[in-house]
């Protein structure tokens, strides 16, 4: 009888480092090239398929020897596959329950070193859409703010509880495109304030929220966290300046590129947003002191699962310097910057046009399942 794994499990035995298996997709090849778990294989198999002789060779042939697990979109093809693996003599087969479903909703945490011993900055990474967010607390105070949280906020609770800080403001660093924000959720169910951008206010949103301006601060104990305009993804983008340890750069500036412009604007007034970005690059990020370190809210997750500037578990940021020195977009003058972001459009975010509605409040979702579709694929927010 083939066995049944967690998508954990198969996490687990990557970042071990075990290359004792051979992980097969059974997932159409579109649907593979575009996204999947790093080194599976992909060998389509439908849903009223049988095992024919001509896959069983292939997969004998990938496997060499080794543990076949099978994974597909929600472990419907790919329980199939490992029935049929078992019933032709395969000994060693396991299945990922859940699927690349499962896959998208795992996260791993690492924390920021800093100066300050009082200050807490824990790092969370959606593993498969490399989405980032954070949890930035006083030891002294014990109080601690998250921002950019996802949907799956039990985490931020219990990490904070383990810190021994109390979450007393979630804060947003934009309305977002690529995935569906627990921000508003999470403030509502501890009962403390959910900021955005003041701009946020011209974006037509349908619950209420505490605007920050620029130049203001939140603060936490003796931690003062600045809130800077920093527009050009969108409008109502602001980032965080934690002391003059870090800044919490959203989607305005990651660490191999800056964030796209045409998801609000729209094709047509891409470029407005192109040159709100260019001003936000170098009149406010690259003003910033070289040492401060920038924690930006993705990572760059290739089709082929890995990460472009780190890996799972590894803390994703680099100092203001480091990315000066190595963003060719900061030597370019303000219409070749404009330029490049208008006439490089990469491909747009699954859903994006429904999860910017549900992320404004105008559009409702009822079911965790229907979430986890919307949100299915990498995240796509880079120029």
């Amino acid at each position: 009888m083939f066995e049944k794994i967690t998508a954990r499990e198969l996490a687990d035995g990557q970042d071990s480092g075990t290359d004792d298996y051979t992980l097969i997709d059974t997932r159409p090849e579109e649907s593979y090239e575009a996204w999947r778990v790093e080194g599976a294989k992909n060998v389509p198999f439908g849903p009223g398929e049988t095992l024919s002789d001509d896959q069983r060779e292939e997969i004998v042939k990938l496997a060499n020897g080794n543990e076949i697990i099978t994974i597909c979109g929600k472990a419907a093809t790919s329980t199939r596959l490992a029935s049929e693996l078992d019933a032709t003599g395969f000994d060693d087969v396991a299945v990922v329950t859940g699927g690349m479903r499962d896959w998208n909703s795992l996260y791993e945490t690492t924390r920021a070193d800093t100066e300050n011993d009082g200050l807490v900055i824990v790092q969370f990474q959606r593993r498969a859409k490399g989405c980032l967010s954070y949890l930035v607390g006083s030891k002294r105070a014990s109080e601690a703010v998250v921002v950019d949280p996802t949907r799956h906020t039990d985490q931020y609770v219990t990490t904070a509880a383990e810190e021994g800080l109390e979450i007393t403001h979630v804060l947003d660093t934009h309305i977002h495109a690529d995935h569906i924000s627990g921000g508003c959720d999470l403030a509502a169910n501890l009962d403390v304030p959910y900021h955005l951008g003041e701009r946020a206010s011209e974006r037509d949103i349908d619950y209420e929220f505490d605007p920050v301006a620029d130049g203001e601060s939140v603060t936490i104990g003796d931690i003062e966290i600045k809130v800077l305009d920093a527009p050009g993804h969108t409008s109502e983008m602001v980032n965080y300046r934690v002391d003059d340890e870090a800044v919490l750069t959203g989607d305005a500036l990651f660490l191999d590129s800056v964030g796209r412009t045409e998801l609000e604007f729209g094709e047509k007034e891409a470029e407005d947003g192109a040159q709100m970005q260019y001003e936000t690059l170098h009149e406010t990020l690259m003003e910033l002191p070289d040492q401060l370190t920038i924690l930006p809210g993705h990572v760059t997750v290739n089709n082929n699962g890995t990460y472009e500037n780190a890996s799972p578990g590894e803390l994703v940021s680099a100092s203001i310097g480091d990315v000066r020195d190595r963003l060719d977009l900061v030597d370019l003058d303000e219409e070749a910057f404009v330029e490049r972001m208008v006439e490089n459009i990469p491909e747009k975010p699954d859903n994006y046009e429904t999860v910017i509605n549900i992320n404004l409040g105008t559009e409702r979702i009822e079911r965790s399942r229907d979430a986890t579709m919307l949100e299915t694929g990498a995240n796509n927010c880079a120029a």
